[in-house]
């Protein structure tokens, strides 16, 4: 087939154009988000008692006996995508904090308003066409609204906010580093779309970004939170002291960014479909920081208080999936690409336009189905997860 001429260069993608395009796939087909979020429903699970005894430790609001009005709590979750995830969470919070209310003043309720956080590019009509068939008799409504926006910004007036979560979206970076875009320089991501087993100052770049953009969400954060507010953030992560985005051989060799998707790209080179150039351009923008990163930030910017912070590990599907998946590596070859098109598919089709985005994920899925040493180990997922109060 002939090579259709890129919609985007590559300099327009990274730094213009990245919030138009950065979010996960929209809608409810094979490769929307909805359907292929069970990883992330996993580690939200196992982080939640991280966020429940913070919201139980701490006192979030006061009583006015001259007051007879409900107080107001509000809750923002940033970069909330869409699908039951980030409305579990919400709900995680609304009733924790209803039960505490009750349990400390006696009786009564507070209203409860939450925001629905992320990119203009984000589905948030199939956001709240969910949210709405959800709160179809349920008890434990809430007022909601969409808030449009990078969380790198302010986002909220001061002083407004009592809870912010942030839920498997503070790894992605608000931009690729400039550096990165210097072709010929030692910056220059060549062979490679991702970080993981790049040139130290590729990683190194990242690594910067990745300070800045920390800085910049805590520093919004400090603004737009109460005194006495949690911040909550569960985002993928990297153990203590590893220079690997991933940690483990196994990891690195099997995870959605990395080997399978090197090879994807350069099938298209072979064929001739884009030069190297093309693929080098392009640059997925995740970091994963280590605790000791987050922790630094955190130091940097002041006004929160560390409660507590974990790093945890998920493994990618569960053994008896696995199992079935050796049986029919077909089937195991395009869900799996399913999954890495509901994170990626957006920036992918938006730098090479819709008939090459097709073409990589064809190239992806058939090398998946056919090494089949992949269905005989095991990726985990790495995760940092941290409960802070605004002091």
């Amino acid at each position: 087939m002939e090579s259709p001429s890129l919609p985007m260069t590559a300099k327009d993608w990274t730094t213009n154009r990245l919030h138009r395009v950065l979010c996960m796939q929209g809608g409810e087909g094979d490769v929307s988000y909805v359907n292929n979020s069970d990883c992330q429903a996993l580690a939200i699970t196992l982080s939640m008692p991280v966020l429940i005894t913070s919201l139980q430790s701490i006192k979030l609001f006061s009583s006015d006996e001259d007051d007879h009005t409900s107080p107001i709590i509000r809750i923002a979750d940033l970069g909330c995508a869409t699908g039951p995830n980030t409305f579990d969470t919400v709900d995680t919070v609304v009733e924790t904090l209803r039960r505490r209310y009750t349990a400390v003043y006696g009786g009564g309720s507070p209203e409860f308003e939450a925001f629905f956080c992320d990119l203009p590019s984000n589905d948030f009509n199939m956001l709240f066409r969910l949210l709405t068939e959800k709160q179809k008799g349920d008890s434990s409504k809430y007022f909601a609204a969409g808030v449009a926006g990078s969380f790198y910004d302010r986002l909220f007036p001061r002083g407004t906010i009592h809870v912010a979560v942030s839920l498997s979206a503070l790894h992605w970076l608000s931009q690729i580093p400039e550096k990165v875009l210097e072709k010929g320089s030692r910056t220059w991501n060549e062979g490679k779309t991702w970080i993981e087993g790049a040139k130290k100052e590729v990683v190194d770049a990242y690594a910067e970004q990745s300070d800045k953009d920390l800085d910049d969400f805590l520093k919004c954060r400090k603004e737009e939170m109460v005194r006495g507010g949690v911040l909550f953030v569960l985002m993928g992560g990297r153990p203590s002291g590893s220079s690997s985005q991933l940690g483990d051989q196994d990891s690195r060799a099997k995870h959605p960014f990395t080997t399978t998707m090197e090879h994807a790209w350069q099938d298209l080179i072979n064929e001739g479909l884009i030069d190297e150039e093309t693929r080098d351009g392009f640059n997925i923008p995740a970091y994963m920081r280590s605790p000791e990163e987050v922790a630094a930030g955190i130091d940097r910017i002041g006004g929160f208080k560390i409660e507590k912070m974990e790093y945890m590990k998920i493994v990618e599907h569960s053994d008896e999936k696995q199992e079935e998946w050796k049986k029919d590596p077909v089937s195991y070859g395009r869900a799996r690409t399913n999954l890495v098109q509901a994170a990626i598919r957006p920036m992918v089709e938006a730098y090479l336009g819709p008939d090459l985005c097709d073409e990589l994920f064809k190239r992806y899925e058939n090398q998946v189905s056919t090494t089949r040493e992949f269905l005989h180990i095991t990726c985990f997922y790495g995760l940092v997860a941290f409960s802070a109060i605004r002091i």
